[in-house]
């Protein structure tokens, strides 16, 4: 029974966690790069260039390991082991740009306010001319769909999160049931056990109280016998 009890109170736990996070996982924005064709390689001598991705304020860069050669379309999909890119804020943009690694200074194809809301079904575009064009790729960044308000997108997300509190209202609910039985039965079991000691003990105290009494009786038998 307490097996059965704690089972359904750790699935009970992992459930609710998940729940709990997956707020966060939805509202994640992460950011692929879809294609992107370079005008230029900034290099004045004839050899590859390294491009790589990178934003303002943060340690990490993407290098582009495939984009070497100019005038050629280098598409993706978001599962090569450099990708994602980035991670946008909900509401904020970030400063981030493509560059070329160099000895002495970096070159910059460009470098632009990277918003969720520049995102139009999943997709964003950027060009510059005489630098490069490229598609960047967040389904959870999209700003308009087809046919779809931003106000209805809001109410299927509020309807959402109210499905999700209800859920976890109710598992909350059923571990707090759990836990209170689970407390209850421990609680009944510590009193009977403690109602056996007790027994126990009153029984073996008897049994002592006998031997005295015997002992007693057989002192006073030899006493007589002597006299």
């Amino acid at each position: 029974m307490e097996k059965v009890q704690f089972q359904v109170l750790l699935a009970g736990l992992h459930l609710l966690t998940f729940l709990l996070s997956s707020d966060g996982i939805d509202s994640t924005n992460v950011v692929t790069l879809k294609s992107i064709l370079i005008y230029t390689t900034h290099n004045w001598l004839p050899i590859q260039p390294t491009i790589y991705f990178a934003c303002k304020g943060e340690k990490n860069t993407t290098t582009l390991p495939d984009v070497k050669v100019t005038n050629v379309l280098y598409t993706f999909n978001g599962k090569e082991s450099w990708q994602p890119l980035t991670e946008l804020p909900e509401k904020k943009c970030k400063r981030c740009g493509v560059y070329k690694l160099d000895i002495l200074k970096d070159d910059v194809f460009d470098e632009w306010e990277f918003c969720p809301a520049d995102f139009v079904n999943g997709n964003y575009d950027h060009f510059e001319a005489k630098e490069f064009n490229a598609t960047f790729r967040c389904p959870s960044c999209t700003a308009s769909e087809t046919g779809v308000s931003t106000s209805s997108k809001s109410k299927r997300g509020s309807h959402g999160k109210l499905k999700r509190n209800i859920v976890i209202i109710l598992i909350v609910g059923i571990l707090s049931s759990v836990i209170a039985v689970a407390g209850l039965v421990g609680g009944i079991r510590y009193l009977q056990r403690r109602k056996r000691e007790m027994d126990q003990a009153k029984f073996i105290q008897l049994f002592q109280e006998i031997d005295e009494e015997e002992e007693v009786d057989e002192e006073h038998i030899e006493i007589i016998n002597a006299v």
